[in-house]
Order: C-alpha cells, then sequence, then structure tokens
C-alpha cells in the first residue's frame, strides 16, 4: 500500500526545524554534530537511544536539552542494584479514605526518559523497560496506561567500571535504535564550554523550538518518505550479511531491518527530500546494528570490534542505484 509521499512544504518545515534544533542542542554540546544529527533522528524515526561513554561528557545534558528544545517531559531514572520495576514503571495504591486503587505513574510517563547507568539494575528491572520501549505502554496489576508521544528512551552506561553491574541482555539491547558514544570534546570545543558555563549552565538559557505535538506531526510525515524496493533490499541485505559473517556468534535481527529503514528516512526528511538513497541507510548503519552484534570471542582477542565487522559489511555489500518516484 503506497502512502502520499510528503510535500516540499511539509519537508522544509521539518528541515527548518530540526536545524533549529540541532544548532540549539550544538550550543550546549559543543563540537559533536554526528552525535547531535544521530539523537535528531533517532527520535523522528521513533526510535531509543543507548549512549556508552565515560562519565561526564554530557549524555545527560544531550537528553535534557533535548526535551527543552520540544517543550517535552523529561524522567529520569537512576538505575541501582535495588531498584524496582514498580519504581519505573509506577505502581498502585491503596488509598485507605475512600477503599479505593490509585495508580501512580512512575518516570517512565515522559516524552524523553533519562536511564542513567542502566547496567547498574538488575535484569529484573532491566526487563520492565521491554514493553514501554516496544509497545509503549505499560501494564501495571492488569490494567494497560499508553505511554506519551514521542516517547524516547535515552539510556546510558559507563563501559569502564564495570564492577556491580549487569550486561544488557541481547533482547533489550536490540530494543535500541541506536548506541552512540559521545566522546571527549576537542582542545577547543572544551575551551568553549568552559567559557560559556563561567557565568550560567547554557541549559538554563535554552529556548524550546516547537513542540511534542509539532513533533508527532513530523513523525508522521517522515513514515511516508518513500523507499524504493531496491532501497530495502539494500537494508535488508546489510543486516543478513552480518549474521553470515564468520566473526560474529549473533547477527542482526529482523528487528534492526525495521529500524535501519526507520531512521534512513529520518536522514532523508532531515536533508529535504521525500525518498530515500542508499547513503541515507549507510549514513547510520554502524550506530544502528554494531550493538546488535555479539561478536565471537577469538575475534575480539584479535582486536576485531563489531564495529570494524560493520565497516566490513558496508564495504562488501554491493550498493544498488538509487531509485525514486
Amino acid at each position: 500500500m503506497r502512502t502520499t509521499p510528503p510535500t516540499p512544504d511539509e519537508l522544509s518545515e521539518i528541515t527548518s526545524t530540526c536545524d533549529e534544533i540541532r544548532a540549539r542542542l550544538s550550543h550546549v554540546l559543543s563540537g559533536k554534530p554526528q552525535v547531535v544529527m544521530t539523537t535528531i533522528a533517532v527520535l523522528l524515526a521513533e526510535g531509543h537511544l543507548l549512549v556508552e561513554d565515560v562519565p561526564g561528557v554530557g549524555k545527560t545534558t544531550l537528553a535534557r536539552a533535548l526535551a527543552r528544545t520540544i517543550r517535552g517531559t523529561v524522567g529520569r531514572v537512576q538505575f541501582t542494584p535495588d531498584l524496582l520495576p514498580g519504581d519505573l514503571t509506577g505502581m498502585t495504591i491503596y488509598r485507605t479514605h475512600d477503599g479505593t486503587f490509585e495508580f501512580r505513574p512512575g518516570p517512565i510517563f515522559a516524552n524523553v526518559v533519562i536511564g542513567d547507568e542502566i547496567n547498574r539494575a538488575s535484569p529484573k528491572t532491566q526487563s520492565a523497560l521491554l514493553q514501554c520501549m516496544e509497545e509503549r505502554q505499560v501494564t501495571v496489576d492488569g490494567a494497560t496506561h499508553e505511554l506519551p508521544r514521542p516517547f524516547l528512551v535515552v539510556a546510558t552506561q559507563n563501559p569502564i567500571e564495570m564492577e556491580g553491574t549487569y550486561p544488557l541482555p541481547e533482547a533489550q539491547r536490540d530494543r535500541f535504535t541506536a548506541c552512540i558514544s559521545v566522546g571527549y570534546p576537542s582542545a577547543d570545543a572544551e575551551l568553549e564550554m568552559l567559557e560559556r558555563r563561567e557565568t550560567i549552565d547554557p541549559l538554563d538559557e535554552l529556548e524550546p523550538v516547537t513542540d511534542v505535538a509539532t513533533l508527532g506531526r513530523f513523525i508522521d510525515v517522515v513514515h511516508r518518505v518513500f523507499a524504493a524496493d531496491a532501497v530495502k533490499r539494500y537494508a535488508i541485505d546489510l543486516v543478513r550479511t552480518t549474521r553470515e559473517d564468520p566473526d560474529v556468534r549473533l547477527g542482526a535481527s529482523p528487528r534492526a531491518s525495521v529500524q535501519l529503514l526507520r531512521v534512513a528516512r529520518s536522514v532523508a526528511a532531515l536533508s529535504g527530500r521525500e525518498y530515500v538513497t542508499p547513503d541515507d541507510v549507510q549514513m547510520l548503519a554502524t550506530a544502528v546494528l554494531a550493538h546488535r552484534l555479539v561478536v565471537n570471542p577469538s575475534a575480539r582477542a584479535s582486536g576485531r570490534s563489531a564495529t570494524d565487522i560493520v565497516a566490513g559489511v558496508l564495504a562488501r555489500v554491493p550498493v544498488p542505484t538509487p531509485a525514486r518516484r
């Protein structure tokens, strides 16, 4: 079933608004244009973002700044070993004065949910996120509650301090559309950050660019971006090739194919195009695929990472001729 492609006016509104969001996020997170672009693309694709990096590089600041630019609500959870699922999703309480039960929503009921150090929570609590991220709803005591739209989980984990952590299971990692690393800023970017923060926190002066209702409309427009069969086949070939690599014990799932194409549509819309090209698929392929791969121990011992494997897949898989309507 074909849908009506986005109009030039719709695409122009998306690009101008998202360019302004990008500029304001870059003001808060200096020298990281690729990180900012990936975050916006994942948001438009209705996905979720996993940020793996050392402390203090701006992971949480990025999520808070994004929520402020879209006038969205923010929920923040510090994951700890004693965190319970109810602390995340909310719980039903008994009201003694009138003998009724009342549901008290948890921090997951927000447009942007920041999960700090998600790998410090127990697997039981981590699994509470699965339904939220996939179905955008929460079931507590048999009652289902819808989550707001847009809904973006930005989870962070520190790769260095591994004591007292629980590695994310493959099913959980697969729920994250993309995984990025912010990295340390350059010397110039760090100097710029120091100068900006001498007197005021950049978040305090960050003004909204749009609202969640408009962003929801943008997401619907992005869903209508055209992807030719050849481009869809290319995305599938990339994902399937990861499963055939001898250095990979577990390749990317079919969910990865879906999310790779969704992100490619976002990249196309951010470029002002109503159709997807192979370049759009390649743009964020590493961020979408690498964290889903389980690399064989022998490959890891030889220094080959999941990022290297995705780079090899991109080099091997033939690129189709771009097609449009």
